[in-house]
Order: C-alpha cells, then structure tokens, then sequence
C-alpha cells in the first residue's frame, strides 16, 4: 500500500487535479492520497489558503466579508466546471464556508484555523467527487471520523499515540480514500492546525497509521537538489538520502518539507520517495533510514535568513557554575526558543530567529543579562543567515570544515559563527543576509561542481 500527498501546484487548477487523479488511479497500491489546497497557478495567483486568510481577517475587523467569500468561492467554481462537475458541489463548499465564518470568533486562533483549514478539507471533497464522476469508487475522509487525533494547539497541533490505532483501520476500506491534509481534531473535537505546510505531516502521520509500505510525496521537481536551484544554476539531483539529511536541510531552509513532516514516517521506518507530479515517470528522490555515502559525503546545502545574535561577554564567564543556565533561563521567560549557542572562555552567543523576537522583547533580554547576570556587556545583531552544509558521511572524512571555511571565504564572505552538530551530520555557519548567496555559491563549487546526480 502506497500513501501519497499531493501539494498546493499539483492541484491548482482542473488541469492539474486532471493529472493527479491519472498518477493515482494508474497505480492500485495508491489506496490513500492526501491532499493540499489549491495552490498558485501562477507566479502572480494567489492560493486558496491566502484567500481565507484574507477572507477571515476581513470578517474579523468588518463582521462581514462578502467579495472576499465570492473570491474563494469562485476559485473552486472554475475548478469544478473544469472537472465537469455539477454545480452542487459549488453550493456545498459555499454553505460549508458559510458555516466556518459564523464559528465563534472570540478566540481568533481557533477562529482562524477552521477557516484555513476548508481549503484542503474542501478540496479533499472535490477530487473524491471528480474521482467517482470517472467511475472510480472513490470516499472522501473526514480526519475526525478517521481518527486523526492531535493536541489542542492551534496552529501548532502535535499528533496524539491514540490516533495511528485508529488510522490503521482506514485499510479495512475499499476503493481510493480521499483524506484533507493540514488538520487533526482534539479529543473534545476541536479542528486544529499542523503548522503552516503541514499537509506533509498529515501524509506522514497517515502513512504511519496504516503502516504503508511507501509514502509518496507529489510536489513540482523531478527530485530534490543539493542546493537552491534559485541560487545555483542546476544544481545536482540526489537520489537517495536519510531521514536525518532531509531533517537537517529542512530546519535550514529547504523548501521541499516542512522539519517536522518526516518524523512519523521515520519512527515507522516507511521509505519516502519524492515526486514531480509533472512528470511521475522520474524516479524522484528515495528518503530511508540509511544509505552509502562513499560517493560525496556532503548530500546538501541550506540556508535560512532572518535571525539575530545575542551577544554575552563577561570575564571568566567559563568558571562562573550556571551562567549559561541563567542566560537561558531570561530567554525562555520571554518565551523564546534559540537555534545555536556557540561559546568561548569570556564570551558567548545565542543565536535567535526573529519572527520569535519584538523590540520590548529585546531590550528585556538584554537588560536583565547586564543587571542579573552581571555581564561586562551585551547587545544583539541582526540580519544574519544561517548556512547547513549536511551529509552522514561527514563525520567520517577529514578536512570538511577546512574545505567549506576556504571555499566561503574565497568568495570574501566573512564567517560570523560556525557550529557543528553533535551527530556530525551537519555543519552551521552564520554569515550577513547580503553574503549568503555568495557563500552558498562558493560551497556548492567546492563539494558539488563535478556532480550531476548524488546517489
């Protein structure tokens, strides 16, 4: 049995719904798909999450929200003329719109998320529908009915242990099982979201659930590069990475998934082959527990802008027991996560993503270092990126850093942090958002240059 999640540009449009449903019908083991809402059709569209968005935030400050609500209503009218659908399925997603805005809007998080959520659930009924019109037997899934428990964090939703025993019974089913990804409810029955892209969660978590011998993730590449091929000209596919590569890369940056997307499918051991629903023919990218790296032991590079950097120094920080806890703990009380905390005898940094931080934030942070802690001093810098050079075979080869320190440097990059990870497995540099490019460039010219394919 396969499972297979279908992204935002492999159901845009009619044409593309059109595709999906041949790659899925064109293979009995593709019992489960589960599905995104409708994405860009263009560069210059607009997905369907977006417009709900608007659509909700519009509600909210005005109590109604009428353009807003035809806008949506009409993207998934031309899908469904497309499909030569009839016009009930229309009436139904536009009184199941109808219905969301009227929800309680006192809690604007929950609000928000049953909103956002209709645009998969409401796909999820659109491609079931075209499915059965092809004379398919075909069921969409409701993920309350299906079992599909999560936490009651909105937005941030974790999946419940509870919830695989009762997706397992999804196999019991006959024909092609339709499932909304991006949602879960709690056990008081409340919808709630994964984060931001978590329809690749959902397919992870179902896969598990049912114990599929393959998990299929459909997006618009034939396979997943070594770099961003918006910052170097075609880049080098790779065929076959580990779990581990693709969750370092992801948390770095990599578009392909979001970094908690794999982790269910990675506790159940369900290989994940990546896929362009463009062109299902290519062999795509197999993502698996473990893999030879004598190759190149370097698989990838990523990297993320926006963070900033708190800077500590105090003379003998190193023999004062528990500074580093007590830096910590001021972060924390602000609710802040950090990324990295690379040290020296008399000073320290901890390495911060912005969207966590505000100006009051900040001057908090920095205030009470200075006066609790004592500190000779301390400010924060912004405007950083932060560079994953990631591979397993990393820990095994020497001269790695030498080699990626060079090759930033040549391009006249400064290098203001770099971290390695415990495992080995990947190697951080921080650098100015202005050099990132460059540094990318550089290290993609030094281990990549000569490869067309990563095996």
């Amino acid at each position: 049995m396969k499972v297979a999640k279908f992204g935002g540009t492999s159901l845009a449009s009619a044409e593309q719904i059109k595709k999906v449903t041949n790659i899925v019908t064109a293979d009995n083991d593709r019992k489960i798909i589960v599905v995104s809402a409708p994405g860009k059709r263009s560069d210059d569209d607009t997905k369907v999450t977006d417009l709900l968005i608007g659509l909700g935030e519009t509600y909210l400050n005005e109590g109604k929200a009428d353009d807003a609500l035809a806008a949506v209503v009409e993207r998934y009218r031309d899908i469904a003329e497309g499909l030569g659908l009839d016009d009930d399925i229309v009436k139904t997603i536009k009184d199941d719109l109808k219905s969301r805005l009227a929800y309680d809007t006192s809690n604007e998080g929950q609000f928000m998320d049953q909103l956002k959520a209709s645009g998969e659930d409401n796909n999820a009924k659109v491609i079931a529908r075209f499915l059965q019109r092809l004379g398919y037997t075909a069921e969409y899934v409701h993920p309350e009915q299906a079992g599909l428990f999560v936490s009651d964090t909105p937005g941030n939703a974790q999946v419940l242990p509870e919830a695989y025993d009762h997706l397992y019974k999804l196999r019991d089913k006959d024909g092609i099982l339709v499932i909304p990804g991006f949602f879960g409810y709690s056990k008081e029955g409340r919808l709630v979201t994964f984060p931001r892209g978590g329809s690749d969660i959902t397919g992870s978590i179902v896969a598990a659930g049912v114990k599929a011998d393959m998990y299929e993730n459909f997006t618009d590449v034939d396979s997943v590069f070594a770099a961003n091929p918006k910052v170097v000209d075609e880049p080098c596919s790779i065929k076959r990475m580990t779990y581990r590569e693709m969750r370092e890369l992801s948390y770095a940056g990599f578009g392909v998934f979001h970094d908690e997307a794999l982790i269910p499918a990675f506790q159940s051991n369900i290989p994940v082959c990546v896929k362009n629903t463009n062109n299902p023919e290519a062999s795509g990218t197999m993502i698996i527990n473990e893999r030879e790296y004598a190759t190149n032991p370097v698989i990838g590079i990523a990297a993320d802008k926006g963070f900033s950097t708190i800077y500590v120094r105090k003379y003998l920080m190193n023999r004062e027991v528990g500074f580093g806890r007590k830096l910590l703990e001021i972060i924390e009380d602000e609710e802040v996560s950090y990324e990295h905390m690379p040290s020296g005898i008399d000073d320290t940094s901890v390495i911060l993503d912005d969207s966590q931080l505000t100006p009051e934030k900040e001057d908090r942070m920095i205030r009470r270092i200075i006066d609790e802690l004592n500190a000779d001093d301390a400010y924060i810098e912004k405007g950083f990126a932060m560079i994953m050079l990631v591979g397993e075979g990393m820990h095994e080869t020497v001269g790695i850093a030498s080699r990626a320190t060079k090759a930033i440097s040549e391009q006249g990059v400064n290098i203001e942090m770099i971290n390695q990870g415990s495992s080995e497995v990947s190697l951080s540099f921080g650098v100015h958002e202005s050099s990132v490019d460059d540094a990318i460039r550089g290290l993609y010219e030094e281990f990549f240059s000569e490869k067309k394919v990563l095996q």
